[in-house]
């Protein structure tokens, strides 16, 4: 790839509707049930002016859904301080100015901050946008220094309800989150088994199932998980799964799905027999192998989104400048547009700026349709919002311009908590600010450029070619020993796919020195070559006298141990 010559700005597609999230409902449900008790409460109460902080802690309850439950306690319960600690300072920062410059600068920096601790954690959707919307929106709060303790608590006690929703469904689906996981690790290494390893499309399948299936052991082995039998029952469908990975023309397809079908829901997960006594002593050491992985310091995953943060900080402080600039009342709308648009390259802050911008002005269309519907009694209102929750929720997962329509009108409806104000010019201004904030967020995108996404994917390069000689030597040995080989072949597997997606980002970013384009497809080559042998070395792929167990005349009602959540 040429340094000099940007790529095409795509348009194709961008606005294509996707499947819907296999977890939609769950968001959905969460985010109303934890908004509903508090506004309905302050509704009751004649307080419905307040209802700005409690959403702040409510809206917690949109993260973590795709996490295991003891590692979702402790993600929520981070996201709830980090809600709360913004909108404190946001509300300081407020009671001590009313300077309108000084509180876009506040915003902009504060944009930046959870833009890049989201991406370093890897926190997942919603990510960064509904922090960012909460503090900025409460810089332009009418705010005394003595109302911001009292409006801060109220924030914090709508957290703690929020944590307790996103953890209720774990009393009747301890499993749940992992039993998805494993799931949609069989789907793609179906997907992969159906090309027989070289049929149309092979590579990506094989990237893709690669993907799933490292995604499902870090749910499996997330911190705090503990070892019983409904776990180790998903670990040795992982197994198969990866078996897929590495003999794909010796796996039938439609019994890895049959397998992802019965995991969903509530009833029996599938037993599988292990091909060889060697897995099920693997298996009981992948919890140790795994926690003993040293993890590399928040400092040198923040070091690498410094572009993205410096974009992000500029783009949202020449939104919020250009806005005041136009007279707009809320410039935080701008601002919010700007930082929702950075992804993780221009290609696709481009694709993100397209669905943002015709999101928001269909939702403001659907704002006029239902603002003389919310205007009859503050509990339509009330509901009107809950309703636009739900339905932000249940389409933004088959594209982001989808659930705009619903955030959009929702956002609009949330300024009239405090009064009924004039729909002509709540729209008007945001429309207008939505086309500032993605100007200018793009502008900065393109202007500040990420010359560390070729450093980054030189790394990554490095780490697979190293993980997969490494690997290779164990394979040399006459006895490895099992578990530094299950180690080696588990880090292998982590660095093809940090590979595959730092490529993928790195692909779409301007302005940079050629990538090694040759080197990466090799590279990934050689490692799944490797992982295949590490497979069969283990002992992993069942022999031709196993096929009951494991091929394609297996009777599924018989393959099921009454092992539930």
């Amino acid at each position: 790839m040429s340094s000099a010559t940007p790529h095409r700005l795509p348009l194709a597609g961008v606005l294509r509707l996707g499947r819907p999230s296999d977890i939609w409902f769950k968001p959905a449900l969460s985010v109303v049930a934890a908004v509903a008790p508090p506004n309905l409460i302050l509704l009751a109460l004649g307080h419905l002016d307040l209802a700005m902080y409690t959403m702040a802690g409510s809206l917690c309850a949109l993260y973590g859904h795709n996490r295991p439950y003891a590692a979702r306690a402790r993600v929520l319960a981070w996201v709830v301080l980090g809600m709360v600690g913004g909108l404190a300072v946001s509300l300081l920062a407020a009671s001590l100015t009313s300077d309108a410059v000084v509180l876009v600068t506040v915003g902009a920096v504060m944009a930046a901050a959870q833009k890049t601790v989201c991406d370093a954690t890897r926190l997942g959707p919603p990510a960064n946008v509904v922090l960012t919307f909460i503090s900025s929106a409460s810089l332009f709060a009418p705010q005394t220094l003595g109302q911001v303790p009292g409006h801060v608590g109220l924030a914090l006690t709508a957290g703690a309800w929020a944590w307790l929703v996103g953890m209720a469904p774990g009393l009747l689906r301890p499993h749940g989150p992992e039993r998805r996981a494993t799931a949609r690790a069989l789907n793609a290494a179906a997907a992969y088994a159906a090309t027989r390893g070289t049929g149309d499309g092979h590579a990506k399948a094989r990237a893709a199932s690669a993907a799933a299936i490292h995604a499902a052991w870090q749910s499996l082995l997330a911190p705090g998980a503990r070892p019983d039998r409904a776990r180790r029952a998903l670990e040795q469908l992982l197994v198969r799964a990866e078996v897929a990975l590495a003999a794909p023309a010796d796996c039938d397809p439609a019994r890895l799905r049959a397998w992802a079908r019965e995991l969903r829901g509530t009833g029996r997960i599938p037993r599988v027999a292990n091909p060889r006594a060697a897995v099920g002593e693997l298996l009981g050491v992948d919890l140790d192998l795994e926690l003993a992985r040293p993890t590399s310091p928040l400092r040198h995953r923040l070091a690498p989104l410094a572009p993205i943060a410096v974009r992000t900080a500029i783009g949202c402080a020449l939104a919020g400048y250009a806005s005041l600039a136009l007279g707009v009342g809320r410039p935080y709308w701008a601002l919010v547009t700007a930082a929702s648009l950075y992804q993780a390259n221009v290609t696709l802050t481009w694709s993100r700026g397209v669905q943002r911008v015709v999101g928001n002005l269909l939702g403001v269309l659907a704002f006029a349709a239902l603002a003389p519907l919310a205007h009859l009694h503050p509990a339509a209102l009330v509901l009107c919002c809950l309703a636009l929750n739900f339905g932000a929720e249940a389409l933004i997962g088959r594209n982001y311009w989808l659930g705009s329509v619903c955030v959009t009108p929702m956002a609009l409806l949330v300024t009239e908590f405090a009064r009924t104000q004039d729909p002509g010019r709540l729209m008007t201004e945001r429309a207008l600010d939505t086309l500032v904030g993605a100007l200018a967020g793009f502008a900065a995108a393109v202007a500040v450029t990420n010359r560390r996404a070729g450093d980054r994917l030189e790394q990554a390069l490095t780490t697979a070619e190293r993980a997969r000689e490494n690997t290779a030597r164990l394979l040399a040995e006459p006895h490895p020993a099992p578990a530094v080989l299950e180690s080696a072949r588990r880090a292998l597997a982590a660095a093809l796919a940090d590979l595959r997606a730092t490529a993928d980002a790195a692909a779409g970013e301007w302005w940079q020195r050629a990538l090694p384009e040759e080197r990466v497809v090799l590279a990934e080559q050689a490692g799944h070559r490797t992982l295949a042998a590490t497979v069969r070395r283990q002992g992993f792929v069942p022999g031709q006298d196993e096929d009951q167990t494991w091929g394609r005349g297996q009777d599924p009602d018989r393959a099921t141990e009454d092992i539930r959540p």
